[in-house]
C-alpha cells in the first residue's frame, strides 16, 4: 500500500512533458535577467570595492608620512632642546678663549694655569658632546652662509684678497646647524 502512496505522489508531482518544455523559455528568460543584473552588481561592487583599496592605500600612505614627519620633528627638538642655553653661553666661551690667551702671556704659576686651562677645556668638551662646533673660517674663503664682515683691510699677498684674515668671534653650529655667524675681518 505504502509502495501505491508513493507511486501516486510522484506521478502528481510530476508534470506531463509539454508543459515543462513550455516553461524552459521563461526560466532561460529570467536567467538572463538575473545574469545581466548580477553582472552589473558585481561590476558596481568591483568598483567599491577598487575605491575602497585606493581610499586604504591613500590613507596609509599619509599615515606613513605622518609617523616620519613626527619622528623628524621630535629628533630636530630633542636636538636643539638646549639650543637657547647653549646660545647664552657662547659670550661664556668667548670670555674663557680671552682669559686663556691671557693665561698663556702671564706669569702665572704653573699649576694654576694647568687647572684653570683644564676648567676651560672641560667645559668645551662638554659642549662639543651636545652638539657645538666651531666653524674654522681663519684663512679660508669668505662665506657669506657662515661668515658676516665687520670690515676689510687691504693684504700685500694677492692669495689673501677674499679670505678670512682674521676673526673677531668665532662662529658655532649647534648639530650642524648654525646658530651664531661668525664675524670676521676680509682682505682686499
Amino acid at each position: 500500500m505504502q509502495e501505491k502512496d508513493m507511486k501516486n505522489q510522484t506521478e502528481e508531482n510530476e508534470l506531463p512533458v509539454e508543459e515543462n518544455q513550455e516553461s524552459l523559455p521563461m526560466v532561460e528568460e529570467n536567467e538572463k535577467e538575473n545574469t545581466s543584473g548580477n553582472d552589473k552588481n558585481e561590476e558596481k561592487l568591483q568598483q567599491e570595492l577598487a575605491d575602497q583599496k585606493d581610499k586604504y592605500v591613500r590613507l596609509f600612505a599619509e599615515f606613513d608620512n605622518y609617523k616620519r614627519r613626527t619622528a623628524r620633528e621630535t629628533m630636530e627638538q630633542r636636538q636643539t632642546a638646549g639650543k637657547e642655553i647653549i646660545i647664552s653661553l657662547l659670550d661664556v666661551l668667548d670670555d674663557m678663549d680671552r682669559a686663556e690667551k691671557q693665561l698663556k702671556e702671564s706669569d702665572a704659576d704653573k699649576a694654576v694655569k694647568d687647572g684653570i686651562l683644564l676648567v676651560f677645556d672641560k667645559f668645551r668638551k662638554t659642549l662639543q658632546a651636545k652638539g657645538l662646533k666651531p666653524i674654522e673660517t681663519l684663512n679660508s674663503d669668505f662665506d657669506v652662509e657662515k661668515d658676516e664682515a665687520v670690515s676689510e683691510i687691504e693684504v700685500d699677498d694677492k692669495k689673501q684678497k677674499g679670505k678670512v684674515v682674521a676673526e673677531l668671534q668665532k662662529g658655532y653650529l649647534l648639530n650642524d646647524k648654525l646658530i651664531r655667524f661668525a664675524k670676521v675681518v676680509v682682505g682686499k
